[in-house]
């Protein structure tokens, strides 16, 4: 009988999961699973959990929470020489990284994409000696998501987001750093930068570009300028609020490999949990390292949706 380690945080999102456990572990045995139930204690016990265990243990590992379990649960991965496929039950506030791969929002729909959908080659990032699944970020409102409080976030969902988003909008930091990528360097100031794999960012589609493939070896990169006065800052506001990329304010491009150096350390996040402080980073992409299961419908879309 095939094996299955399921691993969630009982408290993600509105902890929804909970009544449903019984269902989600049924349809696994349907399957042919034979499935271990481990509930996440602590911050990094998932990531600690698939450290452990030895990988010719389980056939498939499915994890079930927010941003940050899916992000522990491939960190942990991605440290491992064999490396098992990943189903994934989304149960966070915003889930970007499971709208932008057509993994179903409803518990047992997602549930059964879990063990018997495709395994799809995904992109994953390295950031320095970490891993990153869908964002790097540093700057404005990149602290929100690990900042506002969890029962805000369970009542108020994307709302929570942007409240505590518009408490600082007139507190801007910048800061300067140098950018180098595929044999071009350039220096600025920013108040926002994000290396993407994803189709939408805290609930908002298009901020990453049109064309985004989650095979090809590239992430998006979008570079947001100081503004120079309240106006300029309005019209950035204005650009990200209708998702479009306002190029007199932005750098936007694609890359397999990106440094940031800076005279200060800056706060990053990585899938929405902090990231540490920098004064140099490294982001690579490591092509199609990451197994995760995806609707067989949606392969080909997810591998072909090329640019042009």
């Amino acid at each position: 009988m095939k094996k299955l380690l399921f691993i969630y945080n009982p408290h993600a999102g509105k902890e929804l999961l909970k009544p449903k456990v019984s269902d989600i572990v049924d349809i696994f045995v349907k399957a042919g699973y034979e499935v271990t139930i481990y509930p996440t204690q602590a911050y990094h016990d998932a990531y600690r959990k698939v450290r452990e265990y030895d990988p010719e243990e389980y056939d498939l590992v499915v994890c079930s929470g927010g941003d940050g379990t899916i992000d522990e649960v491939v960190s942990g991965m991605m440290k491992k020489k064999k490396r098992n496929p990943i189903g994934y039950i989304p149960t966070g506030t915003t889930n970007d990284f499971a709208n932008s791969l057509h993994i179903p929002k409803g518990l047992l729909k997602a549930a059964d994409n879990a063990v018997n959908g495709i395994v799809f080659p995904c992109d994953v990032g390295r950031f320095n000696q970490g891993t990153f699944v869908y964002i790097a970020a540093f700057g404005l409102f990149t602290d929100v998501s690990y900042e506002t409080d969890q029962a805000m976030k369970n009542v108020l969902g994307h709302m929570a987001y942007l409240l505590e988003g518009a408490k600082r909008i007139f507190n801007v930091p910048s800061y300067r750093v140098k950018v180098s990528h595929d044999g071009e360097e350039f220096e600025d100031e920013f108040i926002f930068g994000m290396v993407t794999n994803s189709r939408s960012v805290g609930g908002f589609r298009n901020m990453v570009g049109k064309q985004v493939v989650f095979d090809d070896g590239l992430f998006e990169v979008t570079l947001i300028k100081k503004p120079r006065n309240p106006i300029e800052l309005q019209e950035i506001i204005a650009a990200l609020l209708i998702e479009q990329i306002d190029t007199k304010y932005m750098y936007t491009f694609k890359t397999g490999y990106i440094s940031f150096e800076s005279l200060e350390e800056i706060p990053w996040t990585l899938d929405g949990e902090f990231g540490g402080e920098h004064d140099y980073v490294e982001l690579e992409n490591m092509k199609q390292q990451l197994k995760i299961m995806v609707p067989e419908e949606h392969i080909e879309e997810l591998m072909e949706k090329q640019e042009g």
